[in-house]
């Protein structure tokens, strides 16, 4: 290995993937942290400052939730929302995020009442409310004896004789009597404080996160009302604008997970000349297509052209492979002469039939105008029809002279119905539709993508955040 280190060497590819994830640490870890405000109890504002890392606990507690988990927060015991007080906590933001994105509505009898969502401060009683269920939700998992049974337990170990030897050479106990009120509270508190500082981890006497939250705060006193006094002095909140991803950032992250080429964004000039015409000639294409059993047809590239078959080739092709055709049956009294006459007589009855089902078809065709006509002329004057946008201007009198008598037949009477534009309506519905999707798959980026439209983003929401860092 000393003598040929490049044979050990990871691949160039796997090298800059290792390279792109620590990049730029440990300094990149301030910018994964988000602070905010939550309204939280004042036990948990004083348990944090003393573990700010038990936050993480909380959060997973929450997100984690279960049916069971929830009836320790219908009446809350550890907690008590009336010592709710103004704070400011750090978290990644990943846990920011899974707090914020969860939608949750506390129960009745827990005694947390959230404000209306227009209130200033609704996000931080918001984020209070739920760090506390999760806080709850930790200190509900532990034995009410298990101080006790874990003090007991840590008294045997040969670590913690060693470091009640050592407070008593440094004093700790003030010359106090063994075993008076003031020796034992003394002690008390050692023990907590082997317990949360002394104590490995790895160790069989480590402390659940619920257990450290009770012990803290049993060992660490605080008062409410110098916890308020601090609300006045609390630092900014960031600002959550990365919760927000326009598309362009959410394939930039994409690209680079996948490590593709990074795809050149349209520019400002091509969407300001995007043509919308382009939207309405696709859907009428689109429609105008004659759908198959297999349902509506997309339009397809010149190399996915449909197979066509040639039915006579086809039966030429096996008379070859199978021989030729058995002869008729001599028996047949019928010549071909015969055959000719009945196959003109055929033809002439095919012609009267053909000619009075093309009347027929004319006529219910017409019938079926007639009707149609009529329906838009009684929904003119209904919210139906007035949802729709109609041309702003009417055609000139000498062009639209020439339809006054399909208007007679609908039986419109005098009035005029003024038409409907269908292009616009149908490029303002589309646009509407894709608007509301907010960047998601639905279905109207799916149908313009399947017939190859490509709208840009819509410039007038597209948010203002700040550009992505590295």
């Amino acid at each position: 290995m000393s003598t040929h280190p490049e044979k050990i060497l990871a691949s160039d590819s796997i090298q800059a993937a290792v390279n792109r994830r620590i990049r730029g640490y440990p300094e990149k870890i301030q910018a994964s942290l988000h602070r905010a405000h939550c309204f939280l109890p004042a036990g948990i504002v004083a348990v944090l400052k003393q573990r700010p890392r038990l936050v993480a606990a909380g959060v997973q507690a929450f997100y984690l939730r279960d049916p069971i988990d929830l009836r320790a927060c219908r009446i809350f015991k550890t907690f008590l929302p009336e010592t709710r007080i103004m704070a400011s906590v750090t978290f990644t933001k990943c846990l920011y995020a899974q707090l914020v994105q969860q939608r949750f509505v506390p129960d009745r009898r827990s005694g947390y009442k959230m404000p209306p969502p227009s209130h200033p401060q609704y996000r931080a009683h918001e984020l209070g409310m739920k760090l506390a269920h999760g806080f709850e939700i930790l200190c509900s998992k532990c034995s009410p004896h298990f101080s006790d049974s874990k003090k007991s337990v840590m008294t045997t170990s040969p670590l913690w004789a060693g470091f009640l030897e050592s407070l008593k050479k440094n004093d700790y106990f003030k010359g106090l009597i063994e075993g008076s009120a003031q020796y034992q509270a003394r002690l008390e508190m050692a023990k907590n404080y082997f317990q949360l500082s002394v104590n490995r981890p790895e160790s069989s006497l480590a402390l659940s996160p619920g257990e450290e939250i009770l012990t803290l705060l049993q060992t660490t006193p605080f008062d409410i009302e110098e916890l308020k006094k601090e609300e006045a002095n609390l630092p900014p909140e960031d600002d959550d604008q990365w919760l927000d991803l326009s598309p362009d950032q959410l394939d930039q992250l994409l690209q680079e997970a996948a490590g593709k080429k990074e795809a050149e964004p349209i520019s400002k000039k091509e969407e300001q000349n995007y043509d919308l015409t382009q939207v309405s000639e696709s859907m009428k294409a689109f429609i105008s297509k004659v759908s198959t059993h297999k349902g509506a047809e997309l339009p397809r590239e010149p190399s996915e052209a449909p197979i066509t078959f040639d039915a006579d080739s086809f039966l030429n092709y096996f008379d070859k492979i199978l021989g030729p055709r058995p002869h008729e049956s001599d028996s047949d009294d019928l010549d071909d002469e015969d055959f000719e006459c009945l196959d003109s007589d055929d033809d002439l009855d095919l012609k009267t039939q053909g000619t009075g089902e093309e009347a027929s078809l004319k006529g219910t065709l017409n019938d079926l105008k007639s009707y149609m006509a009529q329906m838009d002329q009684e929904l003119a004057n209904t919210s139906i029809g007035k949802s729709f946008t109609t041309q702003k201007q009417m055609e000139p009198l000498s062009q639209t002279t020439s339809n006054n008598s399909d208007e007679e037949d609908s039986g419109a009477g005098g009035s005029v119905m003024t038409p409907v534009d269908v292009d616009l309506n149908l490029v303002s519905n589309i646009l509407e539709s894709y608007s509301s999707q907010a960047g998601l798959a639905g279905p109207a980026s799916n149908l313009l993508q399947s017939m190859g439209v490509q709208l840009p983003d819509n410039t007038d929401h597209r948010p203002t955040s700040k550009p992505m860092q590295d």
